[in-house]
């Protein structure tokens, strides 16, 4: 009875969907009203695409322990910063609503978050860096398949960096090794290392 009860209880995986047509802003606005009750569920909304994403416990490791690794770095280097987490951010004018996984204002509030974090632990069809650039949000960073890729919004468009602009003196590196980890103690303790001045 009781290995029949672990069973059931096993976690399912990220899963996406994409509604097929197109979809007005009002239709968008009554489906979310719909699914407000279901845990778990995010509703993505770019130009009548409608996308749902159901989260899995390995994307909600990595994104908690990112977040734990980079407040550490701002608390260590006395980086005053908001951590809005995955706030929805959308715009009906702009054709754009969707939840970035972690989100941070660096310094004070401005009209939208100066980093924010996507996890992807499958692939997603919707351009999820014309969303960002929709709303201006000046660095994106993504996480897949075990590495950390930075994006800077220059201009009109976004490209891809070696290192952040806003945070230049993290070593990406050493925050993805740590992060994957399966000591958090031992990964703090070496992070903490790292990020000290030599």
């Amino acid at each position: 009875m009781t290995a029949k009860l672990l069973e059931e209880t096993v976690t399912l995986g990220e899963q996406r969907l994409i509604l097929p047509g197109y979809y007005s802003w009002e239709q968008f606005e009554a489906l979310e009203s719909l699914m407000a009750d279901s845990p778990g569920l995010r509703i993505t909304y770019f130009d009548g695409w409608i996308e749902f994403m159901t989260l899995g416990e390995d994307h909600e490791e990595i994104k908690s322990i990112l977040a734990i690794f980079i407040a550490l770095y701002f608390f260590e280097k006395g980086i005053n910063f908001i951590p809005v987490g995955s706030a929805t951010r959308r715009d009906k004018t702009k054709d754009v609503s969707f939840e970035p996984d972690e989100s941070y204002y660096i310094g004070e509030k401005k009209e939208h978050p100066d980093l924010a974090i996507e996890v992807t632990m499958t692939s997603g069809s919707t351009n999820k860096l014309a969303k960002y650039l929709r709303l201006r949000i000046p660095e994106v960073w993504f996480w897949k398949n075990n590495q950390l890729s930075v994006y800077r919004l220059c201009e009109d468009n976004y490209e891809q960096l070696s290192r952040s602009e806003l945070l230049p003196e993290l070593d990406l590196e050493l925050l993805v090794r740590c992060v994957l980890m399966p000591s958090r103690i031992e990964a703090r303790r070496e992070f903490l290392k790292g990020i000290q001045p030599q």
